[in-house]
């Protein structure tokens, strides 16, 4: 009962107040929502539209949504089936998820990802090295795929 209240005050706050570039919705059920997010501008993804699978969880708010991109996204910290390497996606000790935070926050914290990847701890360790130490290549490869995947 919790749970449900608490999605449709987010999701209300999300559909007339979202995040710059962000949008959010319901997807048939309330625990699984879609969402969307812009590739930032001077970024290697600006001009993308990324889709996202949002999954609640029974648990909700004591226990992350489970949230992965669909659409492919060259990035060190997102691995090829969309999983996303974020501490605020996972519970502690590991991470650092707290029943405050909110659906709005992870995906804006998704967004700081995109724009602001974090190479030592990558879920792609060539890609994160290609970021470290070949930033031209990196950038045109990400742009390549958004290009490619993300376009409009």
């Amino acid at each position: 009962m919790q749970r449900a209240s608490r999605l449709t005050r987010e999701l209300s706050l999300l559909a007339t107040e979202p995040p710059p570039g962000i949008t959010c919705w319901q997807n048939g059920q309330l625990d699984h929502l879609q969402a969307q997010i812009l590739g930032g501008v001077d970024t290697p993804y600006e001009k993308g539209i990324f889709n996202l699978e949002i999954i609640v969880p029974e648990r909700y708010p004591f226990e992350p949504p489970k949230i992965r991109f669909l659409t492919p996204i060259y990035h060190p910290n997102i691995d090829s089936a969309g999983r996303i390497c974020l501490d605020v996606l996972k519970l502690p000790p590991k991470g650092a998820w707290r029943p405050s935070l909110n659906i709005s926050t992870l995906l804006t914290s998704i967004q700081l990802l995109m724009a602001e990847p974090n190479p030592d701890d990558p879920l792609m360790a060539n890609i994160s090295s290609e970021y470290k130490y070949n930033k031209q290549l990196f950038l045109l490869n990400a742009r390549e795929w958004t290009k490619k995947y993300a376009g409009q």
